[in-house]
């Protein structure tokens, strides 16, 4: 499949159909790339990581902390969004492949399942520490933790909506081409 111009909704998979998938596109020798994390309203940075991380292989796999997974991790006020809006509004970038949910507080079984053959997160995860990790490398894969965009974070959104606080205003557009940050 790849990255073709499909319906955010299409793009919503359950694991035992996008294992299936991916073997055959594997089978073309196209490398699968996978990330993950909470996706909770979702911010430029999320796109940016997104758009750099597709640039890593032939084919996107998001997953996506399910909300209890979510108040695990974040807290009980979290995610401010259910998992199926984060889903389709993640499902609905153009550089996503494929969406999963996942319903554990780690992706480590699903990274299994999936066995990609790059797994990334954001700079706020080192690779030596990104679950799932070893065994991507014991496969032969990458790992690779790529710079965040500077003074983007759902958390501190959340605490800046949730404290009053309003939001300055863009005074413009970030430059596409300036990624990553230096």
């Amino acid at each position: 499949m790849g990255r073709t111009s499909r319906r955010a909704g299409e793009k919503l998979i359950a694991l035992p159909r996008l294992i299936r998938v991916i073997a055959e596109e594997r089978a073309r020798g196209r490398r699968v790339v996978l990330t993950n994390g909470c996706f909770d309203l979702l911010h430029a940075g999320h796109l940016k990581l997104l758009e750099s991380a597709a640039g890593l292989g032939d084919l996107l796999v998001v997953a996506i902390n399910r909300d209890d997974s979510v108040r695990l991790l974040k807290g009980p006020a979290r995610p401010v969004l259910p998992f199926e809006q984060r889903a389709l509004l993640v499902a609905g970038l153009e550089v996503v492949d494929w969406v999963v949910g996942f319903d554990e507080a780690t992706p480590l079984e699903l990274i299994q399942a999936i066995r990609p053959s790059v797994l990334v997160k954001g700079g706020d995860w080192p690779a030596e520490r990104m679950v799932g990790g070893e065994f991507v490398k014991s496969l032969g894969g990458r790992v690779v933790s790529l710079p965040l965009l500077h003074g983007h974070s759902t958390s501190r959104l959340v605490d800046r909506i949730r404290g009053g606080k309003r939001l300055k205003p863009a005074t413009r557009a970030p430059d596409p081409k300036a990624w990553p940050p230096s």
